[in-house]
């Protein structure tokens, strides 16, 4: 997996976290690419900006000193999971290409449980019949999708929603985030 070069910053802590005894400045972040939640430390002087971009590669830094590490998600606050779910849906729509590729090429896992099935809200018959459709032709779009196959749920706001669940919650199997 490469490593991440930006980073969005999902939220400020300009005197670090409350109840910790260290007053260091940290922004709480995901990586552009990979979608990792991050824990970044800012140069002496520099403020950051909810939803500002961050260099964050192996070159000169000019904002962030260093990268403290992964971002748990018990530690995000509730203004960063606000902006998570903003950044995602901008992520959705912007590579677009990519996650309709995820339902043209999805798998079957075992026996009993599809990719696609990870998806909240679709089940076994969506799962069949988006199958049935991509043999005939690949998507294209979500709204290929949608126009394709009948009460189909809203493909874009399933995967936000798988992310974010990846992201905030446990599942046993990532789809999305590495």
């Amino acid at each position: 997996m490469e490593k991440e070069e930006y980073a969005v910053v999902l939220d400020y802590l300009p005197n670090g976290y409350p109840l910790e005894s260290k007053m260091m400045p940290i922004a709480q972040a995901i990586g552009k690419k990979n979608l990792t939640l991050l824990e970044l430390v800012p140069r002496r002087g520099v403020s950051l900006q909810i939803g500002e971009e961050a260099y964050i590669g192996e070159g000169k830094r000019d904002k962030i000193y260093y990268i403290l590490g992964r971002l748990h998600r018990e530690k995000l606050t509730e203004s960063a999971k606000t902006e998570l779910e903003e950044f995602i849906k901008k992520v959705v729509n912007e590579r677009e290409k990519e996650f309709i590729g995820f339902f043209n090429k999805a798998e079957a896992m075992n026996k009993r449980l599809h990719q696609i099935e990870l998806l909240p809200g679709f089940g076994k018959k969506h799962m069949q019949e988006i199958i049935k459709q991509r043999e005939e032709k690949e998507f294209t779009s979500f709204e290929d999708m949608k126009k394709r196959i009948q009460n189909l749920p809203d493909p874009e706001k399933a995967i936000e929603k798988r992310i974010l669940n990846e992201l905030i919650m446990l599942e046993r199997i990532n789809l999305f985030i590495h």
